[in-house]
């Protein structure tokens, strides 16, 4: 008698290479039916946003493409998980299910019922880990608590033993004689109507081969000097990588065993510059195990204290900061590099979240949102830690009262101001000693650089220095 059938569920894991339960599948034997299931109402609240839902169209579209030139295809499917799953064992006589882990608190809950009304009805269910180097529950202090501090985090993960090897992508594996019905991709209707979706075209390239080259790339060169460059917006000092983690065209096991071969034989300095990148890939791995310990955390703060913080809410002023209008340079060109492309720096993330939330002194509820709906990469237990980093009310977060200074950290991090001057070319005739702050300017020097303040370019929406006082005075009504 053949196998019976197997059901791999796709969800965070777009791709072929290291996919542990599209692995279990192959070795078991018997017909598999790769499929994904489109179901915004199990999100919890936070169903993608409009930059990751046209990503996730183009990597649906890429992951097609692959298992087609395998002689398989992607079935898919919409609505409530659990009953798709029933329907698609049902129409494919599958016994079993697989899929790799997602940590996502809805969805979390959401598998362990689909496992026990699955077994409930006769079909088996296994689940793998795939997205992490290290499952949440295995990284425990020696009081077995979880870290909320990074570097001892960072060095408890490095006494573990090393991941283990990538698994191959499979070249060919049994398919069904009849295949179950399936949605079309525009079915889905991912890809957003609106024409800001257009530059996101032009700068990514979505899917497990873009995943692959985006690696090489920054393997050949940006990584030789990551540790200098990868602050500095106006370089491509970084590896850009995360849009593909987080839709797992990429898995860290892979980047992880990348860099180690890479590094063999390199020179001392080299080493040290990936051991620097690696470090940000347990930063990933970091929030993914605050977000499983503290799953309130994705929109309450994990310092309870901050529920008493006296945020304002500024229709006005919160526009200013999504559009890129607050008059601060460095500031609006994180937000408008943002809305053409779907990603900002990291760094100019930091410096604009700061802003909004202590500079405007609004919620960081509410820039986690504009992220969400915003980023390419938007992933929510990295925006639920950076978010909280910035306001000061999260784990191994930044002092509430380390305000930046939107002019110095332009003028320190963007020194040559080209950053600026791409994303606010308004700006762009204006001498480097004003760019980062063109409200000092002289007249003259205004006027021949074509700047009117308040009419070409906005004026502030606020001034530092009150605003970092009415920050501190915010902060110290919170008491001890």
């Amino acid at each position: 008698m053949p196998p019976p059938t197997t059901l791999v569920w796709f969800r965070q894991d777009l791709r072929l290479t290291d996919h542990p339960a599209l692995h279990e599948a192959v070795k078991r034997g018997g017909p598999i039916v790769p499929v994904f299931i489109w179901s915004m109402e199990e999100s919890g609240g936070w169903p993608r946003g409009a930059a990751s839902r046209w990503w996730l169209h183009q990597s649906l579209l890429s992951l097609s493409k692959d298992l087609e030139a395998r002689g398989s295809r992607l079935i898919l499917r919409q609505g409530p998980a659990r009953e798709q799953l029933q329907a698609l064992a049902e129409e494919s006589q599958a016994s079993l299910v697989v899929w790799n882990r997602v940590y996502e608190p809805a969805h979390v809950l959401r598998d362990k019922e689909i496992m026990q009304r699955c077994e409930a009805n006769g079909l088996e269910v296994r689940c793998f880990p795939g997205s992490l180097l290290h499952e949440p529950w295995e990284v425990q202090t020696a009081q077995g608590n979880p870290y909320q501090v990074f570097t001892p985090f960072w060095k408890a993960c490095l006494q573990r033993p090393a991941p283990g090897p990538v698994l191959k992508a499979p070249t060919t594996w049994p398919t069904p004689s009849s295949w179950p019905q399936s949605c079309s991709l525009p079915d889905l209707q991912l890809e957003p109507s609106i024409p800001w979706a257009d530059g996101f075209r032009t700068a990514w390239q979505p899917g497990e081969a873009g995943a692959r080259q985006r690696l090489q790339t920054f393997l050949d060169g940006p990584i030789e000097s990551y540790l200098e460059d990868r602050n500095r917006p106006g370089l491509m000092g970084t590896s850009r990588l995360s849009p593909h983690l987080h839709c797992g065209e990429i898995s860290p096991r892979q980047i992880w065993h990348a860099i180690t071969v890479t590094r063999a034989g390199k020179p001392a300095a080299w080493q040290q510059q990936a051991d620097g990148f690696l470090r940000e890939v347990y930063w990933r791995e970091f929030a993914y195990h605050l977000l499983h310990h503290f799953p309130r955390t994705i929109d309450q703060p994990l310092r309870e204290a901050f529920q008493r913080f006296p945020w304002r809410h500024d229709p006005r002023l919160l526009k200013a900061w999504q559009r890129g209008n607050t008059g601060y340079p460095i500031v609006d060109a994180g937000l408008r590099e943002l809305w053409h492309t779907g990603w900002m720096h990291n760094r100019v993330r930091m410096i604009a979240a700061s802003f909004l939330v202590k500079h405007l002194l609004i919620p960081w509820q509410e820039g986690a949102r504009w992220f969400w709906d915003t980023l390419v990469d938007a992933d929510l237990a990295n925006n639920t830690l950076g978010w909280q980093w910035t306001a000061g009310c999260g784990a191994d977060a930044a002092p509430y009262f380390r305000i930046f200074n939107p002019i110095l950290q332009g003028k320190k991090f963007d020194p040559k101001g080209a950053y600026v001057k791409r994303w606010v070319p308004e700006l762009a005739r204006l001498p480097l000693a004003w760019l980062h702050e063109p409200w000092a300017a002289p007249k003259d020097i205004l006027r021949e650089a074509g700047v009117q303040i308040g009419q070409t370019y906005p004026a502030p929406v606020v001034d530092h220095a009150q605003a970092r006082q009415a920050a501190l005075a915010a902060f110290a009504s919170l008491g001890s």
